[in-house]
């Protein structure tokens, strides 16, 4: 019976890949200059669609890479907005196409998507496909779903200017914690995040739908003090209370999953970048609508793929925090919850014979490479940095990981070519902005500071004439400390490969090992595990007596 429960589980774990024999062929041709901040015109040409769409650059650092990250619109030729059903997976207008640059094995978003469809959730579905950019070969990209609302998506109730009272009020939202600019949404937290050599504790919250232009007052006040309603909640003296605690406002299973799904995966980003969250409408009955953790995005820096943030640490938890952006606390706070432990072992230890067995991930990752190894070799042949020689790697082996404790602006002589006096606390939106310099109110966004353009500059991102961060002796970081040799790929790279099939075992044995981690210590969930708890940097958090939508709490 064992064994039965295995082997379906690795064929779900592969479903989505059974129908895709080969890659299909994506071809778009543009017209106007892409940016990151603006959807340009363009026409596609992918498998049955053939027509205009919207396309701009996507992404943060990733935007200095060589293959570049796309968000896609799909348009009449009027250009209002197109549902269609992509290469079979459910009509949309709206779709990503993810670059997998620095993650070799080219499987950790699709992987990371499809377990957590396995778990019983919506995840961003995938197809591996080819890209062509005005003829040119741009590489193997992953054509996915975005994060949107939907019923094939985040299926939630469509919440309309006119609702600013009663249950239409309630519901339904999208929330993200990432970074943010002036075109979202956004409050701080009431509780702030933890983190060792953080260099803030500000958590930002943004409401992504309804989005920024259509949100009324009367709906970001509700959905604001819903989460502060939420997070306070969390930290007070009564929140396993089964009448007035933490369970009347969070839908605890999705959040035992996304915990068990994130500490897998040790994702650098874990709980601080790209954590989505949704709230449904309140009942008929006048209970709460809840709030679900999840959807899941952005894994290309989990599953060991990198050097800071304790994200090549294999016995480091993602709950405790890291040293870049803060993590929201109410994590550490749940694992306080004996009978929240229990319920993500419990969990844990049920997915552990099926979707997470060691024998079901292997079959994902083998089908995966299967479906992948008659394009790869001109895939390394566009992007040759992905893969070193064995004295690279070896140099990178003899070198200190990437630390951001030592990164400090202040220090580079003349400071980040004349900012100081620079404080990072002091920026909206952390690295979203230098007041008054915010990188996303430029046009043509960071794809191009006018007539700076990171693409046109020898080594990319590796130098604004004539300043050049490689040269500054513990710069950003430390650029030569981090392994680059020349390519941003080796910016956040935990090690270098020299193969396809040397990734693949690399990942393979970082998994069995992570999981083996996490046998252990999950096993003492439920009797003598004690949570790394870290104090608070305010150390007082507002008293918390209930908002008007809510009951107050005793």
């Amino acid at each position: 019976m064992k064994r039965l429960v295995i082997i379906l589980a690795g064929l779900m774990m592969s479903l989505s890949l059974i129908a895709q024999k080969k890659l299909p062929i994506v071809r778009i041709t543009t017209s106007t200059p892409l940016n990151a901040t603006k959807k340009v015109p363009a026409q596609m040409q992918a498998d049955d669609y053939q027509g205009a769409i919207g396309i701009k650059l996507r992404g943060n650092s990733s935007l200095s890479f060589n293959q570049k990250k796309y968000t896609l619109e799909l348009r009449n030729d009027d250009g209002s907005e197109r549902d269609f059903p992509l290469m079979g997976m459910p009509a949309h207008s709206q779709w990503v196409l993810l670059a997998p640059y620095n993650d070799v094995s080219m499987m950790r978003d699709p992987f990371a998507f499809q377990m957590w469809r396995d778990m019983g959730h919506w995840g961003p579905r995938t197809k591996m496909v080819e890209l062509y950019m005005d003829d040119e070969y741009r590489g193997i990209y992953i054509l996915c779903e975005a994060i949107k609302r939907g019923e094939q998506r985040v299926n939630i109730s469509n919440v309309k200017k006119r609702d600013t009272a009663g249950r239409e009020l309630t519901g339904g939202y999208i929330l993200r914690i990432d970074t943010y600019n002036d075109d979202d949404a956004t409050f701080k937290s009431k509780v702030p995040g933890i983190g060792e050599g953080t260099m803030t504790s500000e958590i930002t919250w943004s409401c992504i739908y309804p989005s920024k232009k259509k949100l009324q007052p009367e709906q970001m006040a509700y959905i604001q003090d819903f989460i502060d309603s939420v997070e306070l909640t969390i930290q007070s003296p009564h929140f396993t209370d089964a009448k007035w605690g933490y369970e009347r406002f969070i839908d605890v299973p999705s959040f035992v999953d996304y915990f068990i799904h994130t500490e897998l995966s040790l994702n650098a980003d874990g709980y601080k970048r790209s954590a989505y969250f949704y709230k449904e409408n309140d009942k008929e009955d006048g209970s709460i609508g809840k709030l679900f953790a999840g959807p899941v995005w952005d894994y290309n820096l989990a599953y060991g793929n990198c050097n800071f943030c304790n994200a090549n640490n294999i016995e480091a938890w993602c709950f405790e925090g890291g040293n870049t952006q803060p993590t929201p606390a109410l994590w550490q706070r749940l694992l306080q919850d004996p009978s929240f432990r229990k319920a993500v072992k419990k969990r844990y230890q049920a997915l552990r014979k099926g979707i997470l067995s060691n024998q079901a991930i292997n079959q994902f990752i083998d089908k995966q490479a299967e479906l992948l190894k008659p394009y790869i070799d001109q895939h390394f042949k566009k992007y040759p940095e992905l893969l070193v020689t064995e004295e690279q790697k070896l140099q990178q082996s003899q070198t200190p990981p990437f630390s951001f404790p030592s990164f400090n602006l202040d220090s580079i002589p003349g400071g980040f070519r004349g900012f100081p006096p620079f404080n990072l606390d002091s920026i909206p939106g952390g690295f979203g902005g230098f007041p008054p310099f915010n990188l996303d109110s430029i046009p043509g966004g960071f794809g191009g500071f006018p007539p700076f353009n990171p693409d046109s500059i020898p080594g990319g991102f590796g130098g604004f004439p004539p300043f050049n961060l490689d040269s500054i002796p513990d710069g950003f970081g430390g650029f030569p400390q981090m392994g680059g040799f020349g390519d941003a790929i080796g910016w956040f790279a935990a090690y270098r490969v020299s193969s396809y099939e040397e990734e693949l075992s690399m990942l393979k044995q970082w998994l069995k090992d992570r999981l083996s981690f996490l046998d252990r210590n999950i096993k003492r969930f439920d009797k003598d595990f004690e949570p790394h708890i870290q104090e608070l940097k305010e150390k007082k958090i507002p008293s918390f007596n209930g908002f008007p939508f809510f009951a107050p709490t005793p």
